[in-house]
């Protein structure tokens, strides 16, 4: 390849949006992709001395899962119902299942966008190994960082409130069958689990993570059945409930449900009544369908991304149909006692040990999984990008993931030891980064990419697939982008509606989710930061 290739080529050079779709559309990561990749119709011509590229070995050798990998791995992502009675305890029958799915159906959109991002701008030349690479190709280096470290947090994040549900979990186990007793210091159970996952952290492929993910789907499966068969013969959890919510929950209230929003003063746990507790519980959802996250990083991983819209379709039909039965059978026995996660609000002791201790195995693997999508992100983008690490394919690559995965669920341990408020902490998450990951960023990808294509004029094009890229713009600034915005204005227009409304949601789940963490800390929880007493 002649010397001003190479250095335009190179990596930190500024390559521009035309020459991600030259390389997608001439060389797609796999050959059986190449008919259904939705970039440039036309065929290009490679350079007359290309040789390929540099890094292809190193991403095709991560390829290695398949679509019913990949959809384990999405079940296993956002399959979290134990969270929705709690939820329908907020927002009452119809709110709740109005929200569920809108959420649900606006989270699958959200997938579609990105695979078709993902398929239009991937190459072996320019691999797109992560969400923030997309951003690269659309806005930029600057957008690029930005959404690697809030992903990077984002999934720490999860990892630490993973940790504390199954810690709550051994905790109650521990009590024994009165619930009197001390049990194990609330500090040494979510240690417990910090351990075991930077063990188990020690898989690095989502392929061999996909066989534990399997499992992790009968274990929550097991975990609904138990609980659905449980609140129709038992009182709700009055114990936990009054540790985790105040007086007002405990026992000799009567169970009461709603069919829209409670009144003010009834049903809400959440740190706040009327407004701030209806927004916990939309965030609740926005929780519940938080994977899109992940979905690129999924991609990168597949030996035929192309399929990835049947692990999509099937995942999300499967969630929504059990968020949105379990979410309102359990309320319908347990109103506002719904306690989140859901098991943890069972009464007898037995069923409640059963479940926390499915729990603790399915949430396991999630939490695993988090961690080894959150290290990848931390590995390849920045200590490869920045200090030369080596590739994680190579022996000294396996000896530093192997250090650094117990240092990344230490750091998980002391968040979560600091913030015990479970419900509280995932509405912050939900509002901050699920929120912006599921659908306020898809929406920007989905603008970017139209209007950046639909820039594109014959001219251009040509100058593009001559024997190198090449390229001469007939125009530039608001007005190319206010021309590629034209070009499909219903589709773009609806992509501006679904941005602003999925950042008003965000701004007022934040604020929503600070109240109530206040109001948690103001003496009348049982949880505190580092303390040996649990808050269930």
């Amino acid at each position: 390849m002649s010397a001003p290739e190479e250095s335009h080529l190179a990596k930190d050079a500024p390559v521009p949006f035309e020459e991600y779709l030259y390389w997608a559309n001439y060389q797609p990561t796999n050959d059986n992709d190449a008919a259904s990749k939705p970039g440039p119709e036309h065929k290009t011509v490679p350079p007359a001395n290309y040789t390929g590229p540099d890094n292809q070995s190193d991403s095709r050798a991560l390829r290695t899962a398949g679509w019913i990998s990949i959809l384990y791995l999405i079940v296993t992502d956002i399959f979290g119902p134990f969270s929705t009675p709690w939820a329908f305890a907020q927002l009452g029958y119809g709110p709740g299942i109005a929200i569920y799915t809108v959420f649900g159906g606006l989270s699958t959109y959200s997938g579609w966008i990105l695979w078709r991002a993902y398929m239009a701008l991937n190459s072996d030349r320019h691999p797109v190994r992560g969400y923030g690479d997309l951003f690269l190709r659309l806005f930029g280096p600057a957008a690029r960082h930005l959404v690697n470290v809030c992903q990077s947090l984002q999934l720490l994040l999860s990892v630490s409130v993973t940790i504390l549900s199954m810690g709550q979990s051994l905790s109650q186990i521990s009590r024994g069958l009165d619930q009197t007793s001390a049990g194990i210091c609330f500090v040494v159970c979510l240690l417990v689990f910090a351990v075991a996952g930077a063990i188990l952290g020690q898989v690095r492929t989502l392929r061999r993570l996909s066989w534990f993910a399997h499992g992790a789907i009968w274990l929550n499966a097991a975990i609904v059945l138990i609980c659905v068969a449980v609140v129709v013969d038992s009182p709700p959890n009055f114990i936990a409930t009054l540790a985790q919510y105040g007086p007002d929950f405990g026992p000799g209230k009567q169970i009461t449900k709603f069919g829209g929003l409670p009144p003010p003063g009834q049903g809400y746990t959440s740190g706040g009544d009327g407004f701030v507790g209806t927004l916990n519980g939309v965030m609740q959802a926005v929780c519940a369908y938080g994977g899109a996250m992940l979905f690129v990083a999924f991609l990168a991983e597949m030996r035929r991304p192309a399929d990835f819209w049947k692990s999509l379709v099937c995942a999300e039909l499967l969630i929504y149909v059990v968020y949105v039965f379990f979410g309102l059978f359990v309320y319908s026995f347990q109103g506002q006692f719904a306690m989140n996660p859901a098991m943890q609000g069972l009464s007898p002791y037995r069923w409640q040990t059963v479940a926390n201790a499915l729990n603790i195995g399915a949430g396991l693997v999630a939490a695993t999984l988090y961690s080894n999508v959150g290290l990848k992100l931390l590995y390849v983008e920045v200590l490869q990008d920045v200090v030369r690490a080596p590739p994680l394919t190579s022996f000294r690559g396996k000896v530093y993931w192997g250090l650094l995965m117990p240092v990344y669920w230490a750091v998980a341990f002391i968040i979560c030891v600091s913030v015990p408020m479970f419900s509280f902490v995932t509405g912050l998450i939900g509002a901050v980064f699920i929120m912006s990951f599921t659908f306020t960023l898809p929406a920007l990808v989905a603008l970017g990419y139209s209007i950046k294509k639909a820039a594109i004029v014959d001219d251009e094009e040509q100058a593009v697939t001559g024997s190198r890229p090449r390229y001469r713009f007939v125009d530039s600034g608001i007005r190319r982008f206010w021309r590629g915005f034209m070009e499909r204005p219903w589709f773009n227009g609806w992509n501006v509606v679904y941005f602003l409304c999925a950042l008003a949601t965000c701004l007022l789940g934040v604020y929503t989710s600070v109240v109530a963490l206040i109001a948690a800390f103001s003496g009348n929880s049982a949880a505190t930061s580092w303390g040996c007493r649990p808050p269930v």
